[in-house]
């Protein structure tokens, strides 16, 4: 019995299941790509186009790494957290939805995850109702497996974006740059 393998998963070619198991598999893995960028983009233009919003408030509560979450919540460091984080989210949702440097910028979706996930994080607590996992740990790992599995390859722009002249000269001389893209 022969093997297909697809986008990291492994099917057996001896009957039609394998090719609507990839099929439900790619749509899913569009859906979750969309449906997170979306989330990250909404959040991104929401805050952009909020002069007064400000990320002091979330650092100020912070419950666990209380000094380095203080230290960014500090009037000579908040404007350039508020700036990466208004404008990360609204990048990260364009790259996302768009899949275009997909995997660069699920790597720092991950990471702003990770930094919302610590300082609600009070040991074995998260916030008032999670006991040790909360969504945004569910939504770094979800980033973290889409991109392990090259989803912005999946009804992505990438392919479009890299046949115009100078990408692809830059991709041909620059081939590493290539797996970023997907």
């Amino acid at each position: 019995m022969a093997t297909t393998t697809h986008l990291g998963f492994h099917f057996d070619d001896d009957a039609t299941a394998p090719t609507t198991t990839v099929t439900l598999q790619k749509t899913m893995a569009l859906l979750m790509r969309l449906s997170i960028g979306w989330t990250f983009l909404y959040a991104g233009v929401n805050q952009v186009m909020n002069p007064g919003w400000t990320a002091v408030r979330f650092l100020g509560g912070a419950k666990s790494l209380k000094p380095m979450f203080e230290f960014f919540a500090s009037p000579a460091v908040i404007p350039y957290v508020d700036f990466m984080v208004q404008w990360g989210h609204l990048m990260i949702g364009l790259a996302l939805i768009t899949g275009i440097c997909f995997r660069l910028s699920a790597g720092f979706g991950a990471l702003l995850m990770i930094m919302y996930y610590l300082p609600r994080m009070d040991f074995p607590m998260v916030g008032a109702h999670n006991f040790i996992v909360e969504y945004h740990l569910v939504y770094a790992f979800l980033l973290i497996y889409l991109a392990s599995i090259k989803a912005g390859a999946i009804g992505g722009v990438q392919d479009f974006v890299a046949r115009i002249p100078w990408v692809a000269a830059l991709l041909d001389r620059y081939p590493r740059v290539l797996a970023w893209l997907t």
